[in-house]
């Protein structure tokens, strides 16, 4: 895992402001200096909505929003972490058993990333943090993978001469949040985290994912990438999360396979009536999607390659209608009077007049959209948009180029 300067990766006042304020919390709570800093990103999926979990394909990108620690390694193999905002985590790495009664904390991601690590056969070992993270909190910018790879980082870092690699940093975390957090998420949240860029994966052999860097450069096409906090909330809604998943393996077991990726669409189509007795319409057009899904973020890998902008932003758009009508993540079924990522849709199509793109973002189901937006027209987009969801609910994304890093601070 990489090393990145201070002053390269951060280039803003704000940010030396912020990197005071955690040094300084760490010291007040712990009675000592840090001496190790650490970032890992958010991250943003371009194309593939709930396609990863059944081994398909996505391209996505890290995003300048991250979790930022401050770092002192200790030798009595206990973890604590304190998260702004939130109460004290602390894990001895002595015990690293799943824990019944810390599923769904962040508890049962330090112990998870540790197991993970030790199963691979890396080193665990103790260390004090404190972090502040500015990736939204239910945003679909992925906080919980974000948080998940900077633990990575650091116990790869401070243990393991940074040998850890971005696939295994991604696939430990993802272990970590299926196994012990709870949630079983598919691998592209934690690959965006830990590679950095904008990449895209191909998930068909989950042990060796194929990553491809790619070049996109939004200002060229003067643009900007918008995320719209709508302000739903994602309480209770695992359930929804999980069916996704759950669904489309459903209907690859009725044909004899584990996940769809083994199947075609055809394999599905010429069995629709056995399909839809046993498993019902929902589960079947949830299977539809992912096959064209995936069709769709070859063409979109091609269109970045070509520099075919116009082309990028109709993928966009059919990717999204899909996400709306099949595979049905814009709200939750069972709370079908919070519909705010439906209306966030419907007012960025009326704000942006047939230019741009917007589609769901993320896992979905409530909380944020994705807009593409015409410079010119960022800021009576934003007026409009926090008309509706609040001040400061629209966040003008750059992608970072690097994942899950030591950040090396040449003057503190």
């Amino acid at each position: 895992m990489s090393t990145t300067n201070f002053e390269n990766l951060y280039q803003s006042e704000d940010a030396k402001t912020r990197f005071a304020h955690v040094t300084s919390e760490f010291e007040a709570l712990f009675k000592y200096p840090a001496t190790r800093f650490f970032s890992a990103p958010g991250r943003t999926e371009i194309c593939g909505n709930h396609t990863d979990h059944n081994r398909g394909r996505v391209v996505a990108a890290a995003v300048n929003l991250d979790v930022f620690a401050a770092v002192k390694p200790q030798t009595d193999g206990v973890i604590t972490i304190k998260s702004e905002g939130f109460p004290i985590d602390t894990v001895d790495t002595r015990n690293l058993d799943v824990h019944e009664s810390e599923k769904n904390t962040s508890a049962s991601l330090i112990r998870g990333v540790c197991m993970g690590l030790k199963n691979r056969g890396y080193k665990v070992g103790g260390f004090t943090a404190y972090t502040q993270s500015n990736v939204l909190k239910g945003s679909g910018l992925s906080s919980s993978a974000a948080f998940e790879v900077l633990l990575v980082t650091i116990l790869s870092h401070l243990y393991n001469d940074g040998k850890v690699s971005d696939i295994e940093a991604a696939q430990i975390a993802q272990y970590a949040e299926n196994v012990y957090f709870g949630k079983p998420s598919g691998l592209m949240d934690q690959m965006a985290s830990s590679v950095g860029g904008v990449v895209g994966i191909d998930f068909e052999d989950l042990e060796k994912p194929v990553v491809k860097a790619l070049s996109l450069d939004l200002g060229k096409y003067g643009c900007s990438v918008c995320i719209v906090d709508t302000k739903g909330n994602h309480a209770h809604m695992t359930p929804e999360y999980a069916a996704v998943p759950a669904e489309m393996k459903a209907v690859a077991a009725m044909l004899d396979k584990e996940v769809l990726r083994e199947l075609t669409i055809d394999d599905v189509i010429n069995n629709l009536p056995k399909l839809r007795e046993i498993l019902g319409d929902r589960a079947v057009l949830r299977a539809l999607h992912f096959f064209d899904e995936n069709k769709r973020v070859d063409e979109l890998v091609k269109a970045i390659e070509d520099g075919d902008f116009e082309k990028y932003l109709s993928v966009i758009k059919a990717s999204g209608d899909s996400s709306y009508k099949y595979l049905q993540n814009v709200y939750a079924s069972s709370v079908p009077t919070e519909q705010g990522v439906s209306l966030g849709l419907y007012m960025s199509e009326k704000l942006l007049a047939g230019k741009g793109a917007t589609r769901v973002h993320g896992g979905g189901f409530a909380g944020t959209i994705q807009a593409y937006v015409p410079d010119e027209m960022l800021e009576s987009y934003r007026v409009g948009m926090e008309k509706v969801f609040g001040e400061g609910s629209v966040y003008a994304l750059k992608i970072r180029p690097v994942g899950g890093t030591e950040v090396i601070v040449s003057c503190e």
